[in-house]
């Protein structure tokens, strides 16, 4: 073995800890902790990959006590018990080593740092190259000409030179560095007093450990901080340091029973894994992408059928194979990812797996081939893609129909869309984008639109790409969609409702929110302007307020700065720390300092206001189309995980409505001349849901009497009469009603109220009392959910819950309150949707003169004629009340006017 082809010494338990405490946690859908695993066997992965040749063996610490708990009992003594969830994870990590036919040492008695440091010994004494993969700095030691350290983790790698660069000392001196300094991780106590700068200096100016015990008198003469008191710290914990060297000391002559030669034996090096039993591991694991790598699930190339279609009587073949296919598959290739700016550039098509076509018509660049003029693309299709009796499959056609609506051209026949397929089954189990969803459903890696188009400022757009490179790429994009639908749709036939929810809820709305993305927002630039500079002004005064208060000026913008200011020079308390233990200077704790102390105050107020001025009145001019004068966003189906829709580009959803500001942005949302501003929204929804499920009968009567339900339930858990109850008892009870939707604790409400944690829980306790059915659906939903692992909506929706059953408690806890607050959200967002389509239908019908403009939250805002408001709202709030029929009656209120703000 060469040093081309080093010896590779994996450091299994240092890898487990960090890829347990460093990567997110992750889970399969039964809550079956795997982030460990993913991260070591990514390492080992990347290992076999950078070391093809090489031989590699993996360590890791054997159960019991070593030789260094009898040295010092409290050695490690600091460490936590190992996590359970981490615990878990040991074994299938060494059953896929295993499968990948890798050796695997733990012997007791000893640390995998002995186990490696006799190993890589043993290969260096005989000429050998060694490469240890460790993340733990005891192992510099080690570094040696042939032993170098690699930490895949930071993809660093460090030499004799980089231990040096990096401790101060060189290798043959990390030793005596960590007699010096200690190791809290380890509980080494070191000596007292001496830090890292101290034991540089000694180690550089005088040598090892006994050379410094030797010239004590010496010290006192070296030029640092402390010199003249460093002799005295030494000799007081001379055993202190004599204890530390011996358990610091990496232990090199481990009686292993084999030598490095057997293990490295070229019959054992990079033998075949068992396949079959890594597939059965990764299964069970749910590393799908591995399981693709694993099966070669891709689909071959000579399967692989694409067309460019560049003559006229090539278009007609496919349009007619078109014609003749039960479904297909179709895209559109365009200038921009804004649908109201998008030229087309291109249509592919899918009739069967491997089966596709691209008819280039828009590619401009210097030197393109002929091309079909896009005129007789569009003539040619028109007719096919008009017809809703042929069925068609995309990956988000809202954004192809809105497209070819710019062209006069209605998509209909629009039966599946793969995003919303996807979204539909699982909404949590991966991105919803074409490319996630080929890797996730079809264990296939696409064409990626930055391969052919580059990245950054200089990426091209599409008509700018050469056709050869554009066509398989827009070929496949039809053929991905072909095979995902094949693969999905089944899925969502054999469960539950999902058809259910697919067919009446998501699919209609596609063209329902393209032409209310398109018909877009009137908007006041001229009153959104001055208000920008109206916030502008009250920006610098509270900046001015900032510099009083702070007594100097600072940035408001730097966390730095504002940390010095708050915390050094004002002393405030320090609530939370970052992840690098600085204090926090976050939203939540400006929020709670800003209950005593003035400064804080004045900062939320500056952010917020900063918010507003930069989100909405800065930018909402800018954003209005020059051709409609309407703003124009976009609505996204598959993003939120309980099903309610989100919008960008602007976010319409985050305008705050509960200070002034906010409703001043609103009152720029304006109605054009003859028509009116009509905002209809669902009172109290999830509270509502919330009676319905539970059954609960307090609840109910509240609802179905018409009583004010937060007044209702003071009276119900401060024991008063509905009429004496206080605002400020009403305000408790609501903040009750709706953070029990939300899965509250007593800590979070008695943070919420400025309580007490005793007088939180009590008001829990009541209101529990008062309301039994409450708690009964809340137990029995936690029940349910870690039966089932999945929670639904009343219209069968359905949110899986991974970490439902996980050993992980905060973990856990965290999928109960989503067990529970899923299918009040899911069923209003349901809800929603459903009112949205039966509105629609009937304005359509009926050829109203009014359209949906905007949906936020529980709202649907309206343009509606002047003259027929009256007529319109009265049936708006029939179809909305009607969507649903709950034990507790929906209540709609509506509002009208000549802006956003005064409808509301």
């Amino acid at each position: 073995m060469e040093k081309q082809t080093p010896l590779i010494l994996v450091d299994g338990s240092s890898y487990l800890y960090r890829a347990f405490h460093a990567l997110p946690p992750l889970s399969t859908s039964t809550g079956r902790p795997t982030g460990a695993v993913r991260g070591v066997i990514s390492m080992l992965k990347r290992l076999l990959k950078d070391y093809p040749d090489s031989p590699v063996i993996v360590v890791f610490d054997a159960k019991g006590k070593t030789f260094r708990d009898d040295l010092f009992a409290e050695y490690k003594a600091h460490r936590p018990p190992m996590p359970d969830d981490l615990k878990a994870q040991i074994k299938p990590i060494h059953d896929i080593i295993y499968a990948l036919k890798l050796p695997l040492l733990m012997v007791d008695g000893v640390e995998a740092d002995d186990v490696i440091g006799t190993l890589a010994l043993q290969a260096a004494d005989r000429g050998l190259a060694v490469v240890i993969s460790t993340g733990d700095k005891d192992m510099a030691q080690l570094v040696s000409d042939n032993i170098t350290l690699v930490n895949t983790m930071t993809s660093t790698t460090l030499d004799a030179d980089g231990v040096k660069e990096k401790f101060g000392v060189p290798p043959s001196l990390i030793i005596d560095y960590l007699a010096l300094t200690g190791d809290k991780t380890d509980n080494i106590p070191g000596v007292q007093g001496v830090g890292e700068k101290t034991a540089k200096v000694l180690l550089q100016s005088i040598g090892g450990i006994k050379a410094i015990y030797d010239n004590l008198d010496k010290i006192a003469g070296l030029d640092f901080r402390g010199a003249k008191t460093i002799a005295k710290k030494l000799q007081t914990h001379y055993e202190d340091a004599s204890l530390s060297y011996k358990l610091a000391k990496i232990k090199t002559d481990v009686d292993l029973n084999i030598t490095v030669e057997e293990l490295t034996d070229s019959g054992s090096v990079n033998k075949e894994p068992d396949k079959e039993r890594l597939l059965s591991l990764y299964q069970s694991l749910e590393f799908k992408s591995w399981i693709g790598e694993l099966t070669e699930e891709t689909a071959p190339t000579n399967d692989i059928h694409y067309d460019c279609l560049t003559t006229e009587i090539e278009l007609d073949q496919w349009i007619e194979r078109l014609r003749n296919s039960t479904v297909f598959a179709f895209d559109t290739e365009t200038t921009s990812l804004n649908y109201m700016e998008a030229k087309l550039v291109g249509f592919s098509f899918a009739v069967a797996p491997g089966e596709a076509a691209y008819v280039p018509c828009g590619h401009d660049y210097l030197g393109a081939p002929e091309q079909l003029p896009l005129s007789l693309v569009l003539e040619k299709l028109r007719p096919l893609l008009e017809d809703g009796n042929v069925s068609k499959i995309g990956q988000n056609l809202k954004y192809d129909a809105s497209v070819l609506a710019n062209y006069d051209l209605q998509l209909r026949g629009i039966d599946f869309d793969t995003m919303l397929e996807s979204y539909v089954y699982d909404p949590t189990a991966t991105r919803h984008d074409m490319d996630s969803l080929a890797e996730h459903y079809l264990n296939r890696k696409t064409i990626h639109f930055e391969d052919i188009a580059g990245k950054g400022s200089k990426q091209l757009t599409f008509n700018q790409i050469p056709i050869s490179d554009a066509s398989p790429y827009a070929a496949e994009d039809a053929d991905v969609s072909f095979c995902l639908h094949q693969t999905l749709w089944p899925k969502i036939e054999q469960t539950g409702r999902l058809k259910q929810v697919f067919t009446e809820l998501e699919r209609p709305l596609i063209p329902l929110l393209s032409r209310i993305e398109r018909q877009g927002v009137l908007v006041d630039a001229t009153l959104l302007k001055g208000q920008s500079v109206e916030l502008g002004g009250q920006l610098d005064s509270l900046q001015q307020q900032a510099y009083e208060l702070a007594g100097e000026t600072f940035n408001l913008s730097s966390p730095k700065q504002l940390a010095h200011i708050l915390f050094e020079k004002l002393s405030l308390p320090v609530l939370k720390k970052t992840p690098k233990k600085q204090p926090s200077t976050a939203e939540e704790v400006l929020k709670q300092l800003a209950h005593d102390y003035p400064l804080p105050k004045v900062l939320m107020e500056y952010r917020v206001l900063s918010k507003l001025k930069s989100t909405y009145t800065d930018k909402l001019p800018q954003m209005i189309n020059r051709a409609t004068g309407r703003i124009h966003t976009s609505y996204h189906q598959a993003v939120t995980a309980t099903g309610r829709l989100s919008s960008s580009d602007p976010n319409l959803q985050n305008i705050p409505i509960r200070t002034q500001e906010g409703r001043r942005i609103r009152q720029a949302f304006i109605a054009p001349a003859g028509y009116k501003v009509v905002a209809a929204d669902y009172s109290q929804i999830e509270l509502r849901i919330m009676a319905h499920l539970s059954q609960d009968s307090g609840l109910l009567e509240a609802f179905n009497q018409g009583l004010d339900v937060h007044r209702s339930t003071a009276a119900e858990v401060f024991g008063v009469d509905i009429n004496a109850v206080t605002d400020d008892q009403r305000y408790k009870a609501k903040a009750i009603n709706f953070g029990l939707i939300y899965g509250m604790s007593a800590f979070g409400l008695a943070k919420q109220l400025h309580i007490s944690r005793n007088d939180a829980q009590s008001y829990i306790d009541r209101y529990f009392d008062r309301y039994p059915g409450v708690q009964t659906y809340m137990d029995t939903t936690r029940k349910t959910a870690a039966e089932q692992g999945y929670v639904e909506t009343l219209m069968g929706r359905r949110l899986y819950l991974p970490n439902i059953n996980t050993n992980n408690t905060v973990q856990r806890q965290a999928a109960e309150r989503i067990a529970i607050n899923a299918p009040m959200q899911g069923t209003a967002a349901d809800i929603i949707k459903s009112a949205m389509i039966a509105v629609d239908q009937w304005l359509q019908k009926d050829k109203i003169d009014a359209k949906i403009i905007m949906q936020v939250h529980d709202e649907l805002v309206f343009e509606v004629k002047e003259s027929i408001v009256n007529q319109v709202t009265d049936k708006i709030c029939k179809y909305m009340s009607a969507a649903v029929e709950l034990a507790a009656p929906l209540l709609v209120e509506v509002g009208v006017g000549n802006n956003w703000d005064q409808a509301h």
